[in-house]
């Protein structure tokens, strides 16, 4: 063999087996936005059990040439295609996610004031709103459906909806929903100031009561009763959240809740946020609709927060005992990141002021909302 036939050689499994001269502009972009969702999570801890997966997997699938979210000779998926392709598409992974946060989830606030229901219900107004908004953009009916969802913060659902009614839009769809999510504390505490007084901010509300052993192994009962049989294209999510909430308080399958709280929590989550970021390629993020999806993302998430509050104001109109309208921002389902912000904003009109529990309960109506408001959706285009 000649040099110019080793060099000729090297040069071709250079140009064909590696990435380096097929590295693009859009390619490197996408690996700096890995970079700076990988920095919320770690440098600023803002929900890092999902937006490290995420960003991974949007570094990992935005090098040439990965044998990564394509299909083998064979036509078998590489590797995160698998995790997409059985999890995401199938719908499995938003389902067992929803099992773990039910096995996660005590209903104790939401049982114990059952008026706090309305209040997440108030806050999916921005769901339908956005909805209308999204049409005037140019998207067709099912894609503004899965953006307009993205405003419950519930990322399961969105995913869960997005999977079933425009999959080309599941990464963008599911990275906005969680970007909100993780970014609860920066968005709500302006709306929340802004929509109530430092009077209203100082309510105190009474203790909530006691809430029995058979109250809580019931509910999730009823409430599957009640929810599947009014909206059934929701059973999937429904019926996980609320049986892994029944494991929960049943007390008899310890071992089956622990492990579906944490071990099987922990691996659909991992499975989930490389999946979602390996949809982040180059070619399908870098157009004008997955960066419309978060302006309006983030108007949706607005709008459900001001629904949820001008809920509350609504609701003391005709209340005896007044409601502290902090908690109305809880009513979208950010479980538990909402709640907090309820609390912290309360203590720090009223160092005295603890609003934790009763932000809960529209923290959970709000998880039951967003879901009820996607099978709405599944249930008029099916």
């Amino acid at each position: 063999m000649t040099w110019n036939q080793v060099f000729e050689l090297i040069q071709n499994i250079l140009i064909t087996q590696t990435g380096v001269p097929n590295l693009a502009v859009n390619q490197l972009i996408m690996i700096g936005i890995s970079f700076f969702f990988l920095y919320l999570a770690v440098a600023k801890e803002y929900e890092p059990l999902l937006l490290v997966p995420i960003g991974f997997g949007i570094f990992l699938v935005n090098f040439p040439l990965t044998p990564l979210m394509g299909f083998t000779e064979h036509g078998n998926p590489e590797l995160i295609r698998a995790f997409y392709k059985y999890g995401v598409e199938w719908e499995i992974i938003p389902c067992l996610i929803f099992l773990g946060l039910g096995a996660m989830t005590d209903f104790e606030p939401l049982i114990a004031n059952p008026k706090t229901l309305i209040i997440g219900a108030g806050a999916q107004l921005g769901v339908f709103i956005t909805y209308i908004g999204t049409l005037v953009f140019g998207f067709t009916l099912k894609e503004a459906a899965s953006v307009a969802i993205i405003g419950g913060a519930d990322g399961p659902t969105t995913i869960y909806l997005t999977a079933k009614l425009a999959p080309h839009l599941l990464g963008a769809n599911a990275l906005a929903a969680y970007s909100y999510m993780a970014m609860v504390p920066l968005i709500q505490p302006p709306i929340m100031r802004l929509m109530t007084t430092p009077e209203q901010r100082k309510i105190k509300m009474r203790q909530l009561r006691p809430v029995s052993a058979r109250e809580k192994l019931f509910f999730p009962l009823i409430a599957t009763f009640l929810i599947i049989i009014l909206i059934p294209a929701v059973a999937p999510l429904i019926g996980m959240f609320m049986f892994g909430n029944f494991m929960r308080v049943s007390g008899v399958v310890k071992r089956l809740s622990d492990t579906a709280q944490h071990s099987l929590m922990n691996i659909v989550t991992i499975l989930l946020g490389l999946s979602v970021g390996a949809t982040m390629q180059a070619h399908v993020f870098l157009n004008w609709k997955p960066l419309l999806i978060f302006a309006l993302g983030l108007m949706d998430f607005v709008i459900c927060t001001f629904g949820g509050i001008l809920t509350v104001h609504i609701m003391n109109k005709f209340l005896k005992e007044k409601m502290n309208p902090l908690i109305g921002s809880s009513g979208v389902s950010a479980v538990p990141m909402a709640a907090r912000v309820s609390q912290t904003e309360g203590l720090k009109a009223d160092p005295d002021n603890w609003l934790i529990m009763h932000a809960m309960g529209p923290n959970l109506a709000g998880v039951i909302g967003s879901a009820a408001a996607a099978g709405m959706f599944i249930a008029m285009f099916n």
